[in-house]
């Protein structure tokens, strides 16, 4: 297999709002809340129109795209036997995802993401985590980490406690990890853990600037630049209307942000950008010629509704 994914296994259930919903609801713009009481999370959604609901979460909307353009893919999220179970294990397999997870009864259900887009087609996210945010050591098969060359994981995921063993399990038998920091505010909780594994522990980190900064306490991109040559790994930026940048072997590489788009829906832009990136990678691609086509995906998926091609 050419690249394994394994994140969040969550039900996007996408929905326009306007600005005064995400301030009448002490929500954050343009970033990620998790909530932990379900039946406030079904308060929340009672009040809305729901305009599409889809099998997503960060990783395997990537998964998804590097399918999209023919690659063999897999993709590891735990779920419950449940009905957005089902449509979350249906939903990656039209697109052409070995899904390998068992689903069985859990305690708790499917993990559901509400996605609240503004009319200036930023996303801003609610998260109930259900049974997805438990996932641990036990739902990881070493054989088949083995069989890939390149392992996909979110921050998301990363969590302390049984996450966390999932994780070392899933690095101790990887060729190659890849893994995007997902979110400010998840770097800002966990930013010792993130720093540690993309020290010594990532091949590959795909952030956007703020959470690059954030995660090194860096004023700019070019104390970022000085970082990643210091540690030796592949570090990739994106850096919204200033294109975006890659940092190898103590090389930048960079590619303009494509111009004149009709914003619709900034939800996935970050996925994309990453399946069309490690699409690169796994095709024998230059580093330049990479970061363009995650630049094309990006783009194309900034003007639709929604994370998926």
């Amino acid at each position: 297999m050419k690249i394994l994914g394994i994140g969040n296994a969550i039900v996007d259930i996408i929905c326009k709002v306007d600005d005064n919903f995400i301030t009448k609801n002490n929500l954050t713009k343009s970033t990620m809340k998790l909530f932990f009481d379900q039946n406030e999370f079904k308060k929340l959604l009672s009040n809305l129109k729901i305009e599409r609901t889809v099998s997503g979460g960060s990783v395997a909307n990537s998964i998804v795209g590097i399918s999209q353009l023919g690659n063999k893919v897999g993709f590891i999220g735990k779920i419950s036997d449940d009905e957005f179970g089902n449509i979350y294990e249906e939903g990656l397999k039209i697109e052409n995802v070995d899904y390998l997870y068992k689903k069985k009864k859990e305690i708790l259900p499917t993990g559901t993401s509400l996605i609240l887009v503004t009319p200036d087609s930023e996303r801003t996210m609610c998260t109930f985590l259900g049974t997805a945010g438990k996932i641990n050591e036990n739902d990881i098969n070493p054989n088949i980490i083995k069989r890939s060359e390149i392992v996909f994981l979110e921050g998301y995921l990363w969590d302390e406690g049984d996450p966390k063993k999932a994780f070392d399990k899933i690095i101790s038998n990887s060729n190659k990890v890849a893994m995007s920091l997902s979110d400010k505010f998840c770097v800002d909780r966990h930013k010792p853990h993130f720093l540690n594994l993309v020290k010594n522990k990532l091949d590959i980190v795909f952030a956007n600037e703020q959470e690059i900064l954030s995660l090194i306490d860096a004023k700019n991109i070019e104390e970022v630049v000085i970082f990643s040559k210091k540690i030796g790994k592949t570090i990739v930026i994106t850096r919204g209307e200033k294109g975006s940048i890659a940092i190898k072997n103590g090389e930048v590489f960079e590619t303009e942000a494509k111009k004149n788009l009709n914003l619709v829906d900034l939800t996935g832009a970050g996925d994309l950008f990453a399946a069309g990136y490690l699409h690169g990678v796994i095709n024998n691609f230059s580093i330049k010629e990479s970061l363009i086509k995650g630049t094309e995906l990006s783009s194309k998926i900034i003007q639709i509704i929604g994370a998926r091609m």
